[in-house]
C-alpha cells in the first residue's frame, strides 16, 4: 500500500529564512531552487517578504517566469513596489504574460503612469495586451476593474460536437472553469451551460436547445461591494460581467471577491478604531500620524466640551461631590452602549441584513437600551444606597444612567443609518465619533437630570 503524502501547512521559521539567506549569499542556485520548489508560490512570497530587497530580487530572477509571476501577485504591496522598481520593463512584461488579465492589470496599475505604457508595449501577445489595456480603463472599485477576460463562452448556434471541440481550446487559457456562458451572434449574454447537460446531449443538438436562460450577472460599472453581496447571496463561485448592451465582457471569481471582502474589513476596522486612510504598521511616522491625528483632535475637542459642561455644574459639585466621582462611569457606559449599537447596525448594513424603516430600528433599540439600562441602574442604585446611605443621590444617579444609556443606544443606531443614507461609510460611526458624542451628551444629561432629581428631593 502506497504511503499518502502528509498535508502539512506551511510554517515560516527563522531557520528557513536563514537557510534561504545562506543559499543566496553563497549563490548556491541549485540548492535554493530545490528548496523553493517544495513550496507553493504564496509561501515563497511570504519568504521573500522577510528577505532584504537585494535577496528578494536575486530569488525572483532565479525562479522560472511562471512561478515568479504568481509570487508577485502574493507579495506585500510595498515590497512588490520595491521589487518592480528593480526589474526592467522587459522583465515585468515577461511576468505579466504569464498572469491572468485581472492580476496583470492590477500589477501594471501599481506602476507609475509613464512606466505603464513602456511595460505594456513590451508584451508580445497582442490579444493579452489589448485585454489588459481595456481593464485598465475601468475604475478599480467597479466590477470592470475586478473582472478577468479569461472565460469559456459558446454560441447558441453551435452544435454540441462543435462546442466541445472549441471548449477544449478555450479552457487552456482559463485557470479554473467555473461556468460556461452562452452568447448570441451579437456577443450578448443569454444564458449558461450545464456541463452535465452538455455531456449527455447528442452531438447534433444545438446549444440553443440545452442552455439555461436563467443566469446571474453584474454590470461592468457596478460597485465591487454590490458584486460581493450578489455572489454571497447566491453562493456563486463566479459571475459574468456585461455592459449596458448585455454584451459579455468578462467574469469575476470568488478569489477576487475574498480579496475585496478582506480589504473592506480592514478598512472598516481602521475606521472603527479612528484611523482614516489605508495605512499599515510599516508605513512612515508621517503617514501614520496623518491617518490617526484627525480623530485624536476630535477626542480632544470632546474632552474640552466635557470640561466646559462640568465647569457649568461646578456649584453642584460643592454640595453634591458624589456626582463628580460617578462621571467616568456614566461617560464609559454611554460610549460602550453607543459603540455596541452602532457596531450591530454597521455589521447589518455590510451584510445587507438591515431592512425596514429607521423608526422601527430606533424603537427597538430604545426598548433594548431601556431594559439594559434598568438592570444596570438597579445594581448601581443598590451600591450607592448601601455604600453612601443617601437615597436621593442613589435615585438621581440611577435614573440618569438609564436615560444616558437610552440616548446612547439611539445615537449609536441613528448615526450609521444616517451616514449610510448619505453615501458615507457607516463604519466611521463605530469609533471615536460615537464615543466622543456620547461622552459629551451623556455627561450633560447626567448632571442635568441628577441635579433636577436631587433638587426635587430637597
Amino acid at each position: 500500500m502506497s504511503e499518502e503524502k502528509e498535508n502539512i501547512q506551511f510554517q515560516l521559521s527563522d531557520e528557513l529564512i536563514e537557510q534561504v539567506e545562506l543559499f543566496v549569499e553563497e549563490q548556491n542556485d541549485k540548492a535554493l531552487q530545490k528548496l523553493l520548489n517544495e513550496f507553493h508560490y504564496a509561501d515563497i512570497a511570504e519568504i521573500l517578504d522577510e528577505l532584504s530587497l537585494e535577496e528578494a530580487i536575486y530569488v525572483i530572477k532565479l525562479l522560472d517566469s511562471e512561478t515568479t509571476s504568481d509570487v508577485l501577485t502574493e507579495l506585500d504591496e510595498d515590497n512588490r513596489e520595491k521589487v518592480l522598481k528593480n526589474l526592467s520593463d522587459k522583465e515585468i512584461a515577461e511576468e505579466i504574460e504569464e498572469l491572468d488579465t485581472d492580476d496583470a492589470a492590477d500589477i501594471i496599475a501599481e506602476l507609475p503612469e509613464e512606466r505603464q505604457q513602456e511595460v505594456i508595449s513590451k508584451i508580445e501577445d497582442e490579444e493579452h495586451k489589448a485585454e489588459i489595456t481595456e481593464l485598465l480603463t475601468y475604475d478599480e472599485d467597479s466590477a470592470g476593474g475586478l473582472m478577468a477576460k479569461e472565460l469559456v463562452k459558446v454560441y447558441e448556434t453551435w452544435t454540441v460536437a462543435g462546442c466541445l471541440r472549441r471548449i477544449r481550446g478555450q479552457a487552456k487559457e482559463v485557470t479554473r472553469v467555473h461556468s460556461i456562458y452562452v452568447v448570441d451572434k451579437q456577443e450578448k449574454l443569454i444564458g449558461r451551460l450545464s456541463l452535465k447537460d452538455l455531456i449527455v446531449a447528442k452531438n447534433e443538438q444545438k446549444i440553443s436547445d440545452i442552455y439555461i436562460s436563467n443566469v446571474d450577472y453584474v454590470k461592468v460599472d457596478e460597485d465591487v461591494e454590490d458584486v460581493a453581496k450578489v455572489m454571497a447571496k447566491y453562493d456563486l463561485e463566479a459571475i459574468p460581467v456585461i455592459d449596458e448592451n448585455q454584451v459579455l465582457l468578462g467574469r469575476i471569481t470568488i478569489d477576487d471577491i475574498v480579496d475585496v471582502l478582506k480589504e473592506e474589513a480592514e478598512k472598516d476596522y481602521q475606521l472603527a478604531a479612528g484611523i482614516t486612510g489605508d495605512v499599515v504598521a510599516d508605513d512612515s511616522i508621517l503617514e501614520l500620524t496623518r491617518a490617526r491625528l484627525p480623530w485624536l483632535v476630535l477626542g480632544l475637542v470632546g474632552g474640552i466640551g466635557a470640561f466646559l459642561i462640568m465647569e457649568g455644574f461646578q456649584e453642584s459639585f460643592k454640595e453634591k461631590a458624589i456626582l463628580f466621582f460617578f462621571t467616568p462611569l456614566i461617560a464609559a457606559m454611554a460610549g460602550n452602549v453607543g459603540v455596541q449599537s452602532s457596531a450591530i447596525i454597521v455589521q447589518g448594513l455590510a451584510n445587507d441584513d438591515v431592512r425596514g424603516s429607521v423608526n422601527s430600528r430606533l424603537l427597538k433599540e430604545m426598548f433594548l437600551a431601556a431594559l439594559n439600562g434598568v438592570i444596570l441602574a438597579i445594581f448601581l442604585f443598590l451600591f450607592v444606597w448601601f455604600y453612601k446611605g443617601e437615597l436621593d443621590k442613589a435615585v438621581a444617579i440611577s435614573i440618569s444612567l438609564v436615560v444616558v444609556i437610552i440616548v446612547a443606544g439611539l445615537i449609536g443606531t441613528f448615526v450609521p443609518l444616517f451616514l449610510n443614507k448619505r453615501g458615507v461609510d457607516p463604519a466611521i460611526a463605530t469609533g471615536p465619533f460615537i464615543t466622543t458624542s456620547n461622552d459629551i451628551l451623556g455627561i450633560l444629561l447626567y448632571f442635568w437630570i441628577a441635579e433636577l432629581i436631587i433638587n426635587f428631593y430637597s
